[in-house]
């Protein structure tokens, strides 16, 4: 913990989901704009308050692209920092399957469209952060925790 003008402040990093959704050789990701540039990424966003991290996930994917999905697996637990200026993010990617699409939802501010690419398609193309790439490889390489090794407790603790 760091202390500034004698009040405790703790660090966090951001807390985001991500998904990966494979359908016939290809993945669901979306383009968006970040800081003026077109990238490739998974449907990821933020935890919300009171958000387990799997409804964070389902919730994402469907903002940023109009699929509804079912949950399979946990990928893993990614911890990275931008290297231009320090951010640092907690990812925490769930697998998925595709259920049904809604090609009238409007999407997310930022996300210019959702569409399928192969695993070469996107290590060719400009990614938001290398957690992209390596999400789908640790997925192609078989990389499956069960769902139940993430727990959401209710209620107050001591």
């Amino acid at each position: 913990m760091n202390q500034h003008n004698d009040i405790e402040v703790v660090w966090r990093p951001d807390v985001t989901v991500a998904t990966i959704i494979p359908r016939d050789g290809r993945f669901l990701v979306v383009e968006e704009r970040i800081r003026g540039e077109l990238v490739v990424n998974q449907p990821a966003g933020h935890l919300e308050p009171d958000e387990s991290l799997a409804d964070a996930a389902r919730r994402e994917t469907l903002e940023e692209t109009g699929w509804t999905v079912e949950l399979t697996d946990l990928i893993g637990v990614y911890q990275w920092t931008r290297p231009e200026d320090g951010w640092q993010v907690l990812r925490v990617t769930f697998a998925g399957l595709p259920v049904g699409h809604d090609p009238a939802r409007v999407l997310d501010a930022g996300i210019e469209r959702a569409l399928w690419l192969s695993r070469d398609e996107i290590a060719s193309a400009r990614t938001r952060s290398p957690l992209v790439l390596r999400n789908v490889d640790d997925w192609l390489g078989g990389r499956r925790l069960p769902l139940d090794a993430i727990q959401m407790l209710a209620g107050a603790g001591v």
